[in-house]
């Protein structure tokens, strides 16, 4: 009997480990700015979060019916039950965002550190965290981590072209192109981890452009899908 408690108790486990809320997207708008985080919950909604940890947008991507590698930006409204945070006595909840169906998402209050007060402190199991202002002015109140995953910024140090970009999501080393590569590359994606982004430039009338010409919109690195849009 004792034993069947057990498996029945690590089944249990084991699916709440498979269904929970885990870091899903990060999407960079001209495959150079970073645009949000993408947490997916155990229902399959998708929740973007802006880099100093403020809910952006929830709902459900709607895939294009001509062309399979094509996401509508813009999310469909989530349709199941949603609660916001009101009449709360911290005035750093009142307003927010409290469920989207199961999933309940959390905030740091007034009584936290600055950089964090008001900002996304948990969504279901997945826990956030913020760089202080004593580490870089770029990158201050911006997010530190998501769950496990360590998020790391390029700072005041670092070269031009990449002052307060995205440098690292876990494992993944994230790489743009400097100041002393090809001007219209400045700043652009270089590689994701492992992923090297290749482009090509072209001219439009007078003006070189360059474009991603990499087949993949969406890699995958290390389970975390890279949304270039």
């Amino acid at each position: 009997m004792m034993r069947r408690y057990c498996l029945l108790i690590f089944s249990l486990l084991l699916l709440i480990t498979v269904h929970a809320q885990q870091l899903g997207q990060v999407t960079f708008s001209g495959a150079s700015v970073f645009s949000w985080f993408t947490v997916i919950t155990s229902q399959n909604v998708l929740v973007r979060i802006s880099a100093d940890g403020h809910l952006l947008e929830y709902g459900t991507e709607e895939q294009s019916l001509y062309n399979n590698g094509y996401f509508s930006p813009k999310l469909r409204p989530f349709g199941g039950a949603t609660g916001t945070y009101a009449n709360d006595p911290d005035t750093a909840l009142n307003g927010k965002i409290k469920n989207i169906g199961v999933c309940y998402i959390t905030y740091y209050s007034t009584k936290d550190y600055p950089e964090k007060v008001g900002k996304i402190k948990s969504v279901g199991n997945l826990t956030f965290d913020y760089h202080r202002s004593y580490e870089d002015v770029l990158f201050a109140g911006k997010i530190s981590s998501i769950g496990s995953s360590v998020i790391a910024w390029y700072g005041s140090q670092d070269n031009e072209a990449y002052k307060g970009k995205l440098k690292n999501v876990g494992n993944a080393a994230i790489s743009y192109y400097s100041s002393f590569d090809q001007a219209t590359l400045k700043g652009k994606l270089k590689n994701i981890g492992n992923y090297p982004l290749q482009w090509t430039t072209s001219f439009a009338g007078s003006q070189l452009n360059s474009y991603l010409k990499t087949g993949n919109q969406r890699p995958l690195v290390d389970g975390v899908s890279y949304v270039l849009q």
